[in-house]
């Protein structure tokens, strides 16, 4: 397998300049990151570079450690129809690493440790009309995972990752949509209070082609998963969604980078989250990137937070590069607060209890993702899991 590498630069996190030897530039976009599959061409990361600023460095550093985990730390069942093709994929054996790059030192161990990657593969115009499920269980220890998803042309499917258990974890996942077909991925992260669980989303939408990617993150002590789409053929549509509950101590991140490289291509971007708790942190980066061939593009991005006690914190940073004048629209969204006073006082004035406004409210806030994903019984267990969490934050 061929790597991309860069040369060292004195400043983490940096490229070469033009002006002259030794001098150098920090990394300004999503875009500019050097991928790697060699582990070796990434410096351990400090906590200064541009993609690691915001994550705390200390908590995930086993997880820059290429060594050989304990095997078996993470329990997988699999439950899918047995039209959908199972096998798994050496390195350098298509389509593994089509589309996927490494470029973290978390992605690229994982990349390296995986020697036999899970292929999941829906057939041409097969339609699914129940889920795959992939569980994840973790029992303490050090587990690297990649995992290859591929719909064929013209298939429709839904895959769910659902995460449980303690572990340290560095998960890779690379998502192919074909021609003309519909996939949906949700990655539901219910981990133990002390997991760590860093994980890389690659995804590539062909011609015509809808790819909806949910990441779902109540439980871990360090979550941080961030989906990369490339809507690389004419037609092709993102759409990304986000829901996130932080307590006490929790930090729940995801790094969104959507990149239009082809004609008339739609994306929908919207991450919602809650925080409640002391050291309560979340934190959200938005990458657009409309490239210069990306004609008739049309996309928005949202992040919206909602600060439930003192002591929480939420990051939240959107960036746009357009390449091109000839688009549709392309826009970007992020706010912060508190409760809405007037919604409070609203409720209150019609006989509601204070504590069962701020239920309705936090729960009208969250429920416009859980909504998208279009699987009843799970809509019921998010929102059963947003109750959950305000009854243990009112009674701490």
């Amino acid at each position: 397998m061929a790597t991309t590498t860069q040369a060292p630069a004195t400043v983490p996190g940096s490229t070469a300049h033009s002006d002259g030897a030794g001098a150098f530039r920090p990394v300004q976009t999503r875009s500019e990151r050097p991928r790697s599959f060699d582990p070796a061409d990434f410096a351990t990361p400090t906590g200064r570079e541009v993609n690691w600023k915001h994550t705390p460095t200390d908590r995930v550093a086993p997880l820059f450690v290429n060594e050989r985990g304990r095997h078996g730390v993470v329990q997988v069942e699999v439950d899918a129809p047995e039209i959908v093709e199972q096998r798994t994929l050496r390195i350098g054996e298509a389509p593994r690493g089509e589309v996927f790059s490494p470029e973290d030192l978390p992605s690229a161990i994982a990349w390296t440790q995986e020697e036999d990657a899970p292929l999941i593969r829906i057939p041409e115009g097969v339609e699914l009309s129940e889920p795959v499920v992939i569980r994840l269980t973790g029992t303490e220890g050090l587990a690297h995972a990649h995992v290859v998803l591929e719909a064929a042309p013209n298939s429709r499917a839904t895959v769910l990752f659902i995460h449980t258990g303690a572990a340290h974890h560095a998960q890779n996942v690379e998502i192919i949509v074909r021609d003309g077909a519909a996939l949906t991925v949700l990655s539901l992260q219910r981990w133990d209070e002390g997991a760590v669980h860093v994980a890389s989303h690659q995804a590539r939408v062909e011609r015509d082609a809808l790819l909806t990617h949910f990441v779902i993150s109540f439980g871990g002590g360090v979550v941080r998963v961030n989906p990369s789409v490339e809507l690389a053929g004419a037609g092709a549509e993102g759409r990304l969604f986000g829901l996130s509950f932080a307590d006490a101590g929790q930090h729940l991140e995801s790094q969104v980078y959507l990149h239009h490289k082809g004609a008339h291509t739609k994306g929908d971007v919207l991450y919602k989250g809650a925080l409640q708790g002391k050291d309560a942190r979340s934190v959200w980066i938005g990458d657009v990137l409309i490239g210069p061939d990306a004609v008739g593009t049309d996309s928005y991005e949202a992040n919206r937070n909602l600060v439930l006690t003192d002591g929480a914190r939420a990051d939240s940073i959107p960036n746009l590069e357009i390449e091109t004048g000839d688009i549709v629209g392309a826009g970007h969204a992020s706010a912060t607060g508190r409760f809405d006073d007037e919604q409070l006082f609203y409720l209150q004035a019609r006989g509601i209890s204070e504590d069962e406004a701020r239920r309705l409210v936090v729960l009208g806030f969250l429920s416009e993702v859980v909504q998208r994903i279009g699987i009843p019984a799970l809509e019921q267990e998010l929102t059963d899991a947003i109750e959950r969490e305000l009854e243990e934050g009112a009674a701490s």
